[in-house]
């Protein structure tokens, strides 16, 4: 419109001098002003059509954009729900599973005296014990301390067994201390079961050096045995035969007299309990045992 206005005010004053220009003025320049606002019109539907068109198209491509860079972070719970977190790096810890397979048929290597601290000897080993449906003793914790052992191997944390296997004969126990020392271990843990034939005794208790010998043998061992403890009554009652609240201070256990790193010694139950021996004698019995284990040494880890 305010296009239009303008040829019209200019048509008035030439009119006044010649209305044949002014007509011819006024048509050329209303020709002029059809087609410059038919460009402006075209121009302003292409133009617009042509700016409207990216808008949609950049928006579209930030949303499909987004999603990728929205995801990104989705690696981290799928990645952390399979495999737990490492517990640190280079720590070593030693698991110890009581007796030998091949113990019983080699009693001159067994019976042989070795050192057992505090200056005293004791036999390098014994043979163990076993359920009355002779489920035995050295297969348990074998079996138990594989377990546990996988379960740390998951964590970061390299295992050192004492044992390559359940059908060899010793180690001797003071060769069994040797093996934790040597390794700088940050836990020792012996695995073994009882053997009590009391009527009703039953339940695990976990043995510590006491007094102690050593810097290790004091509180750290002391947190080890509780640590223990603790992880292991959330399945399995406490001794009521052994012990004091799931504890047992000992000064006649090789293997943690001998020690100089943080060690303790489980009994698991009482495997001439019917119940208990139930309960060892399977697969998911084992690995209740094991699980509990593992749990108390990885929160002795922190």
């Amino acid at each position: 419109m305010i296009a239009a206005s303008h040829p019209r005010g200019t048509c008035t004053r030439v009119r006044q001098r010649s209305r044949p220009g002014c007509d011819t003025v006024f048509a050329v320049r209303w020709h002029l002003f059809v087609v410059l606002l038919g460009t402006a019109l075209l121009g302003g539907c292409s133009g617009g059509g042509g700016a409207a068109a990216p808008a949609p198209s950049s928006v579209a491509a930030t949303s499909a954009a987004a999603p990728p860079s929205s995801s990104a972070p989705a690696p981290a719970p799928s990645s952390s729900s399979p495999a737990p977190s490492p517990v640190a790096h280079n720590l070593v810890v030693v698991i110890d599973p009581g007796h030998n397979g091949g113990n019983a048929s080699n009693p001159g290597i067994i019976n042989k005296q070795v050192p057992a601290g505090r200056g005293r000897t004791k036999p390098c080993n014994t043979t163990g014990t076993a359920t009355n449906g002779g489920y035995t003793e050295h297969a348990f914790t074998w079996d138990v301390a594989r377990r546990v052992g996988a379960k740390l191997t998951e964590r970061g944390i390299r295992v050192v067994y004492t044992r390559a296997d359940d059908n060899g004969v010793g180690p001797c126990v003071d060769k069994r201390a040797e093996i934790g020392n040597e390794a700088n271990a940050a836990a020792v843990v012996s695995i073994h079961a009882d053997g009590s034939t009391s009527a009703g005794a039953h339940g695990f208790h976990v043995a510590y050096s006491s007094p102690a010998l050593n810097a290790a043998q004091g509180e750290p061992s002391m947190s080890l045995a509780r640590t223990l403890r603790d992880a292991l009554r959330e399945t399995f009652p406490v001794s009521n035969y052994l012990g004091n609240d799931g504890l047992a201070p000992r000064d006649d256990l090789a293997g943690l007299n001998l020690s100089t790193r943080p060690a303790a010694l489980i009994e698991c139950g009482n495997m001439r309990n019917s119940a208990e021996a139930a309960e060892m004698s399977t697969s998911d019995g084992r690995q209740r045992y094991a699980d509990s284990i593992a749990a108390g040494i990885l929160s002795y880890l922190g």
